[in-house]
């Protein structure tokens, strides 16, 4: 597509593509120019305050894409199994099953972490809380439907860094067949 003809929208696609293999720092504007087919100064007027405008337009594009697909079917009614189930079918399209880096993960490297932390941050609870309410659906105590949900987005992540540094996405779906299964199994309750 000739560069005057895309739209905010795709250019904001393809940044988020440059950002979730390169991160910030190794974004550069250069990168992110060749990556869209758009000069510099093109890139400037889609984004006036530069690459922390297009980041944080990517941060809005993925906060959206999680609220509607992956946020809002964990939150909706219906069978918990079925809610984690429609997650990890998302996550295993969106990260191409494990070939594809995590955003958010980029993100809290280098110099961007400090720029966007607050944000990454939300993002993550968000995801944390969203998780959890199909396991307290599932008659969970609020603190382990919690702390559950964070150990499953840190073997999400964790899965997806390991992916990428055996170039296999094998760990990656793996981890996610399990995940439900997991995720719902017995609270084991400590002995007195």
């Amino acid at each position: 597509m000739p560069p005057a003809l895309q739209s905010r929208e795709d250019v904001i696609d393809t940044l988020m593509l440059v950002v979730r293999r390169r991160g910030y720092d190794g974004a550069s504007l250069a990168e992110l120019s060749k990556a869209t087919g758009l000069g510099k100064s093109s890139l400037y007027h889609y984004f006036p305050d530069g690459k922390d405008d297009m980041v944080r337009s990517v941060l809005d594009r993925l906060e959206g894409q999680m609220r509607e697909s992956v946020f809002g079917p964990l939150m909706a009614r219906g069978a918990p199994r079925a809610r984690l189930d429609a997650m990890v079918k998302t996550l295993d399209a969106f990260y191409r099953g494990g070939r594809e880096a995590c955003v958010l993960g980029t993100l809290v490297l280098g110099s961007a972490r400090g720029r966007f932390q607050k944000r990454i941050n939300g993002l993550f609870d968000d995801w944390i809380t969203a998780i959890a309410r199909p396991l307290e659906d599932a008659k969970m105590s609020r603190s382990v439907a919690r702390a559950r949900a964070e150990d499953a987005v840190t073997r999400i992540e964790g899965a997806l860094v390991l992916a990428g540094a055996r170039d296999d996405g094998d760990v990656f779906r793996r981890m996610l067949r399990q995940l439900p299964a997991d995720l719902l199994a017995p609270v084991k309750h400590a002995r007195r």
